[in-house]
């Protein structure tokens, strides 16, 4: 991801690629509407935006991604379906507030961090055996405020092996 890109040119590519997606044609309307912007900020992010080469756009036509654009909004999704993933079925955070703070994040997370992070989202939801024995004690210490009874041994016994 490019440095000259700002958390919210990032969205606005983010938000014309996944409208898109489910419509041919992108106009100022469906933008505003979905960012939930005034119709003057997204013409005047749009400029900006073909300026960098990162979309077409003509004026009350549609908006089109470039190749580069494309492959920049690609990479800010991953990171929010990345973070979203773990927050919602790692932790647990609801739904809702996950995607709020998924969006936030995406736009501060290093590629390095990333990369491990979806590996790690990865390699937890893929397990054959299903959720692993460490994340239902995690649910039931956050639940609970206290260790399951199976942690509280296990640390008695690491303890007592040390002494």
């Amino acid at each position: 991801m490019e440095k000259e890109q700002s958390a919210s040119m990032e969205d606005y590519l983010e938000a014309i690629a996944l409208l898109s997606e489910r419509n041919n044609e992108v106009r100022v309307t469906e933008i505003s509407r979905t960012l939930g912007v005034k119709k003057p900020s997204v013409t005047s992010a749009l400029t900006k935006l073909a300026q960098g080469g990162l979309l077409k756009h003509e004026r009350y036509g549609q908006a089109k991604l470039t190749t580069k654009g494309q492959r920049i909004a690609q990479d800010v999704f991953h990171r929010h379906e990345t973070l979203r993933h773990f927050l919602t079925e790692i932790l647990k955070v609801d739904p809702k507030v996950a995607t709020n703070d998924a969006c936030k994040m995406e736009h501060t997370v290093s590629p390095a961090t990333l990369e491990k992070l979806a590996k790690f989202v990865e390699f937890v939801l893929n397990r054959p055996q299903g959720e692993p024995d460490w994340l239902k004690n995690f649910s039931y210490y956050f639940e609970n405020d206290e260790f399951p009874s199976e942690c509280v041994t296990r640390c008695q016994r690491e303890t007592s092996q040390k002494e």
